[in-house]
């Protein structure tokens, strides 16, 4: 139960025509304190409570915990969510071996994109697309935790 990824800024969209995926996704937070983050998060039919714990030095790994609920029940917990709940596009885009996760952000950080890529260990290497920008793991203030109250303009 241990996640280990890495984060980035994304320079262009050119990531969407690579997509072989793509989601809406809203989510809430029941707790979002550093030692430990409680999420709700719905997309399409489907729902989700996720724990994750305090993250490595690093950035690059923590706990997580993850169930699916019933629909219902994750839309009465959003409502018990800390305030301003996060809606944002994922899509998923192969590369290399590996699957990157890119979330466009919508609402009040509309037009940020960070892509997420999971590892099986942290000094895996793996491609990187053309579009990939800085490297922004570890950094809170791109943790969707501190984006729920924190806009990025």
């Amino acid at each position: 139960m241990q996640e280990i990824e890495r984060k980035f800024l994304v320079t262009n969209t050119d990531f969407k025509q690579e997509a072989f995926q793509q989601t809406h996704l809203v989510q809430g937070y029941l707790n979002s304190t550093p030692e430990r983050t409680v999420r709700i998060r719905v997309s399409n039919e489907q729902a989700w409570i996720t724990v994750k714990g305090k993250s490595s030095a690093d950035g690059t790994s923590r706990f997580e915990w993850e169930k699916e609920i019933p629909l219902q029940e994750a839309k009465q917990l959003l409502a018990l969510c800390e305030e301003f709940l996060i809606e944002k596009t994922r899509y998923l885009v192969k590369a290399g071996k590996h699957t990157f996760e890119v979330d466009e952000f919508h609402g009040k950080h509309n037009g940020l994109l960070i892509a997420e890529v999971e590892l099986q260990d942290a000094k895996e290497t793996f491609e990187k697309p053309v579009w990939l920008g800085q490297e922004v793991t570890g950094q809170k203030e791109y943790y969707n935790a501190y984006l729920k109250s924190h806009p990025i303009t």
